[in-house]
């Protein structure tokens, strides 16, 4: 049974150990940006705040068959957050697949998760209606990896007693089941005791979710993205590409049902915003508002993507940064796997 966390919300005082991952499918782009990379890497910044974000290969596998595409990912990704200024000496930043107490925590939590949970996940449900809307058996192609990626993702959780875990709201339900799977597992062998942390979700209501080329969600599904750094010629060609209705330059336009405008909003100043809203009810016209758009994010991201671009032609020095993370995150992975080992009754005899 789902816990009802209507009323756990996120504490405001104290420390707090904020986890996020990054699954290494696809480009990093500016939906990821504005959404997760940036108030991210701002709020590992802040001292209350004990920081862990992991690139999740594991779960790319799901999605992903192509090895090269897995790796490549893997790569722009990792460059990706340290282009932008994560700071490793305070954030944990690591690879998942180099956490092996993951997956034996995994494979634990799975032997006391009740399948009747599973089914109720939203990405398995969406597939079997999928498969059913047209005529097929409900689960067909659907892997365990799709099933039961929950338990992969409640481990990845539960393992470094995250106690905040930001996502967007289609995703709260990964995190009720975190709590479900720990709650349970205290229970059964607790001993009067909480061995795995329940964590919160929190959901920031403020963080932008971009619209894409098309006016729909950015997403990599649709095809409609503009990767994060581009060259600046081809930042601009795709901007260009941005759908925009036929008014004329002097026509007063609609700020609030543009993609341009709600790119432009989530890149500038109160000051930039509210100059933008007003060049639009005079009537600016759309390749004007498109080239000011461009300059706008060029000037944000020019710095980092030379950083970026250094970084992909040294991934030596990424794979260091990302063992270092490694290093620091399996320091608190293995003693709370002793734990749970014995707890469990897994342990050395006596």
């Amino acid at each position: 049974m789902i816990q009802d966390t209507s009323n756990v919300t996120a504490q405001t005082s104290g420390p707090k150990r904020v986890l996020t991952g990054i699954t290494t499918t696809g480009t990093p782009h500016l939906g990821n940006y504005v959404g997760a990379i940036r108030p991210a890497i701002e709020a590992s910044r802040e001292d209350a705040n004990e920081s862990f974000y992991f690139l999740a290969d594991y779960h790319a596998l799901i999605k992903c068959q192509d090895p090269a595409a897995v790796q490549q990912s893997t790569k722009e990704i990792a460059a990706t957050w340290l282009a932008l200024g994560l700071d490793t000496n305070k954030a944990v930043f690591y690879r998942q697949s180099n956490i092996p107490q993951i997956t034996e925590l995994c494979w634990i939590l799975s032997c006391i998760c009740a399948k009747g949970l599973m089914n109720r996940a939203h990405a398995y449900k969406a597939s079997v209606d999928a498969n059913m809307a047209e005529g097929e058996d409900a689960d067909k192609a659907i892997t365990m990896g799709l099933f039961s990626y929950p338990v992969l993702m409640a481990a990845d959780i539960l393992m470094f007693g995250a106690s905040h875990v930001p996502v967007g709201k289609d995703q709260i339900q990964h995190v009720e089941m975190a709590r479900d799977m720990a709650q349970r597992f205290n229970h059964i062998y607790g001993n009067h005791s909480s061995i795995l942390t329940l964590p919160d979700y929190v959901v920031d209501e403020h963080v932008a979710v971009l619209q894409g080329l098309d006016g729909r969600k950015m997403s990599k599904s649709y095809g409609n993205t503009i990767p994060l750094f581009l060259p600046e010629k081809q930042l601009k060609k795709h901007i260009n590409k941005i759908k925009t209705n036929l008014l004329e330059p002097g026509e007063a336009k609609d700020p609030d049902s543009s993609t341009v405008f709600q790119i432009w909003q989530a890149f500038a100043t109160a000051d930039q915003t509210a100059a933008m809203r007003q060049a639009f009810a005079e009537g600016i016209a759309w390749g004007e508002a498109k080239k000011q758009l461009f300059e706008l994010i060029n000037a944000e991201l020019a710095e980092a993507r030379e950083r970026y671009n250094d970084l992909m032609e040294r991934p030596q020095d990424i794979e260091e940064q990302l063992q270092a993370g490694a290093a620091k995150a399996r320091a608190i992975s293995e003693p709370l796997m002793a734990e749970v080992r014995q707890a469990v009754g897994i342990a050395r005899l006596l």
